[in-house]
């Protein structure tokens, strides 16, 4: 992934954050014949800077029966927004100044692995709920279900796990802006809403983060 150096995310504890804050990823495997693609919900995992991404798939999706016949990269797509260039105080003063797109991505790099199907996959399942749920006032557990239906759900699904051996991340969040132009595009982002708002808050924390010297 192309990362110009202001927007460059190196630190895997920081890539992890990153990744887990999406969740949803697209993991797609070099099988020499053919790519497989499957995008899926993960659980993402960091100790000491090694990442595993933990995915289950249904049993009736191919992909699983080739995970292990090359490498595959999960692309984790965070927040997007295109940037008009009105918004920025320069284009006032000089009209220096073009659109662009802000965003979030991680890409991780490794092999995939089967995970055990028995207790290794309902762990899984337990985590990627309990993260999904821990907010709610009456969260939902898997205990929750009888025991005879889980089992028979879990028949049909396939837990794959990724071993990263290459992480980067990229967060274009108009950093290398001026004050002013960078609150120029925070203000626009803020005014639009929705999704726009989303990034808007996303270049709020960064901008934290680089005057408060924090690891980004």
């Amino acid at each position: 992934m192309f990362q110009p150096d202001e927007h460059r995310l190196d630190d895997p504890a920081a890539i992890a954050e990153a990744a887990r804050a999406i969740q949803f990823a697209c993991i797609v495997t070099s099988t020499g014949s053919a790519l497989r693609a499957t995008h899926a919900p993960c659980v993402v995992k960091e100790r000491d800077g090694d990442i595993a991404v933990e995915f289950h798939v249904a049993r009736a999706n191919p992909h699983w029966k080739h995970a292990t016949e090359g490498p595959s990269l999960a692309i984790f797509q965070g927040e997007q927004a295109y940037i008009h260039p009105g918004w920025y105080p320069t284009k006032a003063e000089t009209g220096k100044a073009v659109p662009t797109w802000n965003y979030v991505t991680v890409h991780l790099h490794g092999m995939l692995e089967l995970m055990r199907p028995g207790e290794e996959l309902h762990r899984h399942l337990e985590e990627l709920t309990a993260l999904n749920e821990a907010h709610r006032d009456e969260p939902w557990a898997i205990s929750d279900a009888p025991d005879r239906y889980i089992e028979t759900m879990k028949r049909g699904l396939v837990g794959l796990r990724l071993r990263v051996s290459e992480a980067h991340g990229a967060l274009k969040l108009s950093q290398n802006k001026n004050d002013a132009d960078h609150a120029g595009v925070l203000a626009g982002l803020s005014a639009s809403g929705g999704a726009a708002g989303a990034m808007a808050a996303q270049m709020a924390d960064i901008r934290r983060r680089q005057d408060t010297g924090e690891n980004q």
